[in-house]
């Protein structure tokens, strides 16, 4: 089955590359990949080093958008897109400032039990709006550094204390106190009340939480654990693809970011003779074939125009279009086939996915790129847009993001980084702590073999 699959990517790869290497794709990959990466150059604080969780006024810094902007650092210097000296002082400045920050049970602090809290203010590093202390953004976070770590091995001063702050910040995240007595991870805390009352459960982009979690020398989650979690998924039919479903097209993706899935199989995938990234695969043709049948009729839906994920949105708001009553949302987690759906598009969902079925990804980047040419911008894609949303007069033409988030930016970097060279997942095979957290959860075949 393994071998089925590798041959078939193997063609829609020789599919997708002809696409490009014929002229056939207006926009040129390298040059949204390099737009895309500015976010993470301006949109920073200079003192703390830290990174705004979107480019509205005032916005805080999200931990998740500190992490992705640490690993495409790394793709920035490959690129050549920043110098290997700058992007050492960008990424010291950021771990510096985690090592030093307070971790305490305060309801201001920045942390707690190694864990980080979602939202920071930008200056101060203090937490922000009551969040949550978040498991899986403060993995996000851990697993920049990791990179960070990974790829800055020179025997320099600088490059050594990137490796130690990045080590020591792994090593004090309490993975177990975060089970709460039970055995899956709890999605959260905050000093005010506790823990959380949701679980990782279900199939989701938690894989890199439990496989860093496993991995950990001084606090690690055990393989039943993670037996736990695999209890929990939902194996689903759609348009003909069977495959572990999730609603929102990011979950297939964000864990995909940082480890390469190919070839490397769980307990459960083992079983269903596929592996995650086939699974992610089916998943992207799923949205796609969603967009196709487009059962609530929405304007903009087709085989190049998908794209349903956590996104921007013109909500909250309700109208009637076109005789039918319409509800919009803001920002949300939007999934298919059941919704939420308010004819929301997010061109990143699209560009991440590219490593799994680049020849459905790449018509799809061109079809936004020349029918929506106004969403593209100062750094590339804009988050979202909606052709049906039209409840103000002035949105004749429908909605777009006005904004840019660190969570879609990052995807788009290292995803096509991915897709063209593979670079960032051969960096990641290279963190230790990575390749046994996969190793205890069960993983086995491909290049863990090596």
């Amino acid at each position: 089955m393994l071998q089925k699959q590798e041959s078939e990517r193997k063609k829609n790869r020789e599919v997708s590359r002809g696409v490009e290497e014929e002229g056939q794709l207006p926009l040129r990959l390298e040059k949204l990949q390099q737009a895309t990466f500015r976010y993470f150059l301006d949109e920073i604080n200079p003192t703390t080093g830290l990174i705004a969780d979107n480019t509205r006024q005032v916005s805080p810094s999200s931990i998740t958008a500190v992490g992705l902007g640490l690993a495409s650092y790394t793709v920035g210097v490959e690129k050549g897109w920043i110098t290997r000296p700058e992007a050492v002082q960008r990424t010291l400045k950021i771990l510096r400032f985690f090592w030093h920050s307070r971790q305490s049970t305060a309801p201001d602090a920045t942390g707690y039990r190694g864990f980080y809290y979602h939202f920071l203010d930008m200056e101060s590093g203090k937490r922000v709006w009551q969040c949550e202390l978040s498991t899986i953004d403060t993995t996000f976070l851990m697993a920049g550094m990791l990179a960070a770590a990974a790829y800055f091995d020179a025997d320099t001063a600088a490059e050594r204390e990137i490796r130690h702050l990045a080590d020591a910040l792994y090593r004090r995240v309490d993975w177990q106190w975060a089970l709460n007595g039970s055995s899956t991870v709890s999605h959260g805390w905050r000093p005010e009340n506790g823990f959380l009352p949701y679980r990782w459960e279900g199939y989701s982009e938690a894989i890199l939480l439990y496989a860093l979690g496993l991995g950990s020398p001084t606090y690690p989650l055990s393989p039943q654990s993670y037996e736990a979690w695999l209890q929990t998924y939902r194996w689903q039919e759609l348009y003909g693809y069977e495959y572990v479903h999730a609603a929102p097209l990011f979950i297939h993706q964000l864990s995909h970011v940082w480890i390469d899935f190919r070839g490397i199989q769980d307990a459960y995938m083992s079983e269903k003779r596929i592996d995650y990234f086939e699974n992610s695969r089916r998943a992207t043709y799923v949205q796609r074939a969603y967009a196709i049948e487009n059962p609530k009729e929405f304007a903009g839906y087709g085989e190049d125009s998908w794209g349903v994920t956590a996104s921007d949105g013109p909500g909250p708001a309700s109208c009637q279009i076109d005789g039918v009553e319409r509800e919009f949302y803001d920002y949300l987690a939007r999934g298919i086939p059941d919704g939420p759906d308010d004819g929301t598009l997010a061109p990143w969902a699209a560009a991440a996915s590219l490593p799994f079925a680049p020849e459905i990804v790449l018509p799809a980047l061109e079809h936004f790129n020349t029918a929506y040419s106004q969403i593209t911008s100062k750094y590339g894609f804009k988050c979202s847009f909606n052709p049906t949303y039209r409840c103000d007069p002035y949105d004749g033409e429908g909605w777009i993001s006005r904004g840019y988030y660190g969570l879609d930016q990052g995807p788009i970097v290292l995803m096509i980084e991915n897709y063209r060279s593979g670079f960032f997942w051969r960096l990641m095979r290279r963190c230790p702590y990575l390749v046994t957290g996969l190793r205890r959860a069960g993983f086995r075949g491909g290049w863990l073999e090596g």
